[in-house]
């Protein structure tokens, strides 16, 4: 495995473990991907939806063994998304914990590009292989705690926001659960909705969005010399009382602001985008490093 040129603990991150014989197949039931024909050489980004389609949380799973799964998340969100998840699995054969004590994450910058969700074992440790600008490597690095940190430069966790945005990947955030659906964040275009398998929470309204030609939202980049912060609204000039979009993601640096904000896709020809009023810092838009499929 070829060594990337940086590592960063990502401490607010934490691990979800799902052990048992159904371990697979409930979490096929619950999440946005298909978790069924899941190998030990791939891992799975998926969201955590509502009824209504509207997303919980977000999430990278990947087996551990045959009969363990485990999902790494936003910390700020494991402690709900556990309880919540615990309530739906009755009888199948599956025990949920958290895993968070016992599994670091780390975040690495430098690697290789390559295949996102790709997984590498290297003993105890997984490298998952993420989405990343054009040219770059990111991956998700995790192994036990008790085991020695990475003997690599560290990255600054300005640097890894950084990146992570231009990838044009925004997780939800304490400040954003209930509001997206997935596509609204592009969730299904960087490999986290599996429109192939069956019943999940939510899956009337993901298949809608996606078949129907409904979606009017989507997630945009933008860069700014104002601070932001996730769940700000955007607003323009042309409409100044209705929030025009949502902050998702935010990362600073060197005075600059780039943010990953979920839009109102009319409201992009309605002139320049502005933070938090519609006299607001003005927001500059930056092209996603992928394409957005074209609706009907």
């Amino acid at each position: 495995m070829t060594a990337p040129a940086h590592a960063l603990p990502l401490t607010d991150w934490g691990v979800i473990r799902a052990s048992g014989a159904d371990a697979a197949a409930f979490l096929h039931g619950q999440l946005t991907q298909d978790f069924s024909l899941l190998d030990r050489q791939h891992a799975r980004l998926a969201g955590y939806c509502t009824a209504k389609g509207r997303l919980l949380a977000t999430m990278v799973g990947w087996k551990a063994s045959d009969d363990e799964l485990l999902l790494a998340l936003p910390l700020e969100l494991l402690p709900a998304t556990l309880k919540r998840l615990s309530m739906f699995v009755l009888r199948a054969k599956c025990k949920l914990s958290d895993a968070s004590q016992d599994l670091a994450v780390w975040g690495l910058l430098g690697t290789p590009p390559a295949e996102a969700w790709a997984l590498q074992a290297a003993g105890d440790a997984v490298q998952i292989a993420l989405p990343a600008a054009p040219g770059q490597g990111r991956a998700l690095w995790v192994q036990p705690s008790a085991q020695a940190a990475p003997d690599l430069p560290r990255a600054t966790p300005a640097d890894w926001a950084w990146a992570e945005l231009e990838s044009g990947i925004a997780w939800v955030r304490s400040a954003t659960v209930e509001a997206f659906v997935p596509q609204m964040i592009n969730l299904e275009v960087v490999g986290g909705v599996s429109f192939k398998k069956g019943c999940y929470p939510g899956q009337e309204v993901v298949a809608r969005s996606q078949y129907r030609g409904t979606l009017k939202r989507r997630l945009q980049l933008f860069e700014t010399d104002a601070e932001a912060a996730v769940g700000d609204n955007l607003f323009t000039a042309a409409d100044p009382e209705q929030p025009a979009g949502l902050v998702a993601g935010v990362a600073l640096r060197d005075g600059v602001s780039l943010l990953a904000a979920e839009v109102k896709l009319a409201a992009l020809d309605a002139g320049p985008m502005h933070l938090r009023a519609a006299d607001g810092p003005a927001l500059t838009l930056r092209p996603l490093p992928y394409e957005i499929p074209a609706q009907d």
